[in-house]
């Protein structure tokens, strides 16, 4: 009888996160906060002396939900800096690759992505009306990160992601640090959002 392939990958925690098949319990912020503080964002290629990691990518689209929606409540922040969650386990992909890999990416995302709503008391799947405001504040610090390390000029950035409103994008930047440090705040920033959710 053939053996099963594993599915399953062994986390810093101790917890096996099954990725066919994920269960809440076995999601741990730490572990979502180091994976995502060591996967780069545009596969790599950006200026700078450290990679642009999707734990720092989510903690500036939180940032941008935020001042896109002021009145949104802390669930839906919390929504925010976990979109990209998933990553974790399964990496970024840059839009093209996603599109020639097929559905099966997006049905792994969307498995991840509502075990680990549900560990924080998100609900599975969040609201059509957030979804698109989490996907603005994306396509920003996506323009904004196209624009400052990754290369592109202003114009072939705005083709591709829109020309973001400067009042929004006002004051911030693209931050370049050791992945500890980003893990940190990603860990802070989701602690923060929990306890004003109580």
């Amino acid at each position: 009888m053939a053996q099963q392939p594993r599915a399953w990958q062994r986390m810093l925690s101790g917890r096996r996160l099954d990725l066919l098949d994920p269960t809440p319990v076995d999601i741990e912020i730490e572990d979502i906060a180091h994976g995502l503080a060591f996967v780069a964002r545009w596969n790599g290629q950006t200026h700078g002396d450290y990679a642009y990691s999707v734990a720092e990518h989510s903690l500036l689209v939180e940032t941008l939900f935020a001042r896109l929606n002021p009145k949104a409540p802390a669930k839906w922040k919390l929504a925010a800096l976990l979109h990209d969650a998933p990553e974790y386990v399964i990496g970024d992909m840059i839009s093209p690759v996603k599109a020639a890999v097929g559905p099966g990416y997006g049905a792994l995302d969307e498995r991840l992505t509502a075990a680990i709503h549900i560990r924080f008391g998100l609900p599975a799947a969040i609201p059509k009306t957030v979804k698109q405001q989490i996907k603005k504040a994306d396509r920003i610090s996506a323009w904004m990160e196209a624009t400052q390390i990754a290369g592109f000029a202003e114009a072939e950035a705005t083709r591709f992601f829109g020309k973001p409103d400067t009042s929004i994008t006002q004051d911030l930047a693209i931050v370049l640090r050791p992945p500890v440090e980003t893990r940190n705040d990603f860990t802070v920033r989701h602690t923060a959002l929990l306890s004003e959710m109580l």
